[in-house]
This record gives C-alpha cells, structure tokens and sequence, in this order.
C-alpha cells in the first residue's frame, strides 16, 4: 500500500512528532507507515484523514498485488 503522508505533513508543515501526538501514536509508528512498513488500521486512518482534511483515499492507494 503506497501512502501520501509524507507530502502531506509537508503541506501542514508538520513533523512526525506532532502528527504522531494527534493522533495518538509514538513517532516511530508514523514511520513505519510511512515508509510503507505497517498497515495502519481504519480507525487510525480515519484519524490521519481528518488531520490532513483529506480522504483516506487522497493518503492511501492500493498497489498492484495488494
């Protein structure tokens, strides 16, 4: 699962850190789905969503295979 976080957080101008806290995650775990280590569950992308003003779908896309 590819994922738009990183350039979103950009265009909030927000770190990993102050994501992380709201939404209630440490910043390691912002990384990892980041880096496309972990699959965050729906409620956390429903959170990562409203953060952004986005759909999960503008943050989220399913790759060939997924």
């Amino acid at each position: 699962m590819k994922n738009r976080l990183k350039v979103a957080r950009a265009e909030l101008n927000i770190t990993q850190a102050e994501l992380a806290e709201r939404i209630g995650v440490t910043r390691q775990a912002v990384n990892s789905i980041e880096l496309g280590r972990y699959v965050p569950s729906t409620l956390l992308a429903l959170k990562m969503a409203r953060v952004f003003g986005k759909s999960v779908e503008e943050l989220f896309m399913l790759e060939e295979g997924d």
